[in-house]
């Protein structure tokens, strides 16, 4: 089974000291500078590495259905957690499309634990990956790409994420794979490795032993929720592309020729009489298209790109797309057992037709009005109800008569019968100092505000602080 993880991702390094063969001092000395090496690596790229809270609103027949069926509201505000990484000391961050899918709410959480909120600059779905940007007055340590390209199976990898939204966390392993087809896209190129992968890590940077970005943890297979140590994660030099492109024009804008292909396999080498399994066969030619107007046609195998032989058809569709429009390309081409050079000057995917196929879901901003009193029907608590509440002698507060469905405190937990004791750390006593406070804290312009409450259902003794959103979701 296939996750892509909303809550998702990876790795898990066995330091040299850990290793048990004989060792004189000499050895042990060595090991622990390693071991050392290492997690100064490591500790230089935490802050470069973000956490990625989004809501989403999943209102709809089937939320419906299933708040019914509970007998209860259930709110269709539902909260997920990913993960991603700085590229740019202006606050450009990147995480995988999925991670930001539908949201109308991104929070970005730093190493540090400051938090900003995001909004999407631009993403593709086919590409699973996304810019996010955060507005902050100083600039932010980025991430270096690095050369996916240079990987080879068994080196060492690691990354940092946030597994299962419990919080930045780090793990390694080693490249298990390489040019991993998953069906996820036409394009599919993906690192495989044995690193732990878990939902919440997804948009995650992989880094190699040089700290460079050599991987975006993506997707995991796995016949539960969880990890079996098969993971993957999109080659950076991939994921680099996307990114320029959409930083340059807003879209992917590959460029094109034109051709449909297939891999020759072992029996379309058999039926064509062909010595050996090798190159792409075209299915189809569209017309007008460069490949068109340079004479290639359906039937024609594509040996060699500019040179150099892909592995098969979606290596020669990455070739050809990552290629600069206006290039000409070089494409060696078996016609009637023998073989041409065909000059092909490449053009820009007609933008229409690509958006037909990467066109990512715009990024929702709902008008969710916050009424004033944010959802809460408030009222007086008697002397005589003080003890049925577990109010101790000589404390004040407010009772909550109720929540409205879907708001703001309703999905953090508030429920009728709480008692609210203190509004930003002020007592309160009546309705109206509860409203005071939120009043105060709005004209304040703060975005949240602090509510100690008395919870009607207690695991533990006493109260606890409640922070309760103050703005539209749009703001």
């Amino acid at each position: 089974m296939t996750h892509r993880s909303r809550q998702s991702v990876w790795p898990r390094l066995f330091l040299a000291a850990a290793i048990a063969i004989p060792i004189t001092p000499a050895r042990i000395a060595v090991a622990e500078d390693v071991g050392e090496n290492k997690s100064d690596l490591i500790r230089n790229l935490l802050p470069t590495v973000v956490n990625i809270t989004v809501r989403k609103d999943e209102s709809g027949p089937t939320s419906a259905a299933n708040a019914a069926a509970q007998g209860a509201d259930v709110s269709p505000i539902k909260t997920f957690v990913g993960s991603g990484f700085i590229i740019d000391p202006s606050g450009q961050i990147v995480t995988n499309y999925h991670v930001v899918q539908d949201a109308f709410e991104i929070t970005v959480t730093f190493s540090d634990g400051g938090r900003a909120p995001g909004h999407v600059l631009s993403a593709s779905r086919l590409a699973d990956i996304a810019l996010v940007k955060v507005d902050v007055d100083h600039p932010l340590p980025a991430a270096h790409w690095g050369n996916s390209d240079l990987l080879q199976v068994g080196d060492q990898v690691f990354a940092a994420g946030n597994p299962f939204g419990i919080g930045l966390s780090v793990s390694a392993g080693i490249v298990s794979g390489l040019n991993r087809d998953i069906q996820n896209s036409p394009y599919d190129d993906l690192i495989q490795t044995d690193a732990t992968i878990n939902h919440g890590n997804s948009g995650g940077p992989l880094f190699n032993m040089q700290g460079d970005v050599i991987g975006v943890d993506s997707t995991i297979i796995s016949p539960t929720t969880g990890s079996s140590g098969i993971g993957f994660a999109i080659p950076s030099n991939s994921a680099h592309f996307v990114i320029d492109q959409l930083r340059t024009y807003g879209w992917v804008r590959p460029a094109w020729i034109g051709v449909k292909v297939q891999t020759v396999t072992g029996e379309i080498a058999e039926a064509l009489g062909l010595p050996q399994a090798r190159g792409s066969i075209i299915s189809w030619v569209m017309a007008d298209g460069p490949a068109a107007k340079a004479g290639l046609a359906i039937g024609d195998i594509i040996i060699r790109y500019d040179g150099t032989v892909p592995s098969d058809e979606r290596a020669l569709l990455r070739d050809i797309a990552h290629t600069p429009v206006g290039d000409t390309i070089t494409l060696s081409v078996r016609r009637n057992g023998e073989d041409r050079d065909v000059l092909i000057p490449v053009e820009a995917w007609p933008r229409n037709q690509w958006e037909a196929r990467d066109a990512p879901t715009p990024v929702l901003r709902p008008k969710i009005v916050i009424p004033p009193d944010l959802g809460l029907s408030l009222s007086a608590i008697s002397d005589g109800e003080k003890t049925n509440l577990g109010l101790d002698k000589g404390l004040n507060g407010v009772l909550v008569k109720g929540v409205s469905p879907g708001s703001d405190p309703a999905r953090r937990g508030l429920s009728s019968g709480d008692v609210i004791l203190r509004v930003q750390n002020t007592p309160v006593s009546t309705p109206a100092d509860v409203q005071s406070g939120i009043d105060a804290a709005r004209a304040g312009k703060k975005d949240f505000v602090l509510m100690l409450v008395l919870p009607k259902v207690r695991d533990v003794i006493g109260p606890k602080w409640f922070v309760l959103r103050l703005n539209t979701a749009d703001g």
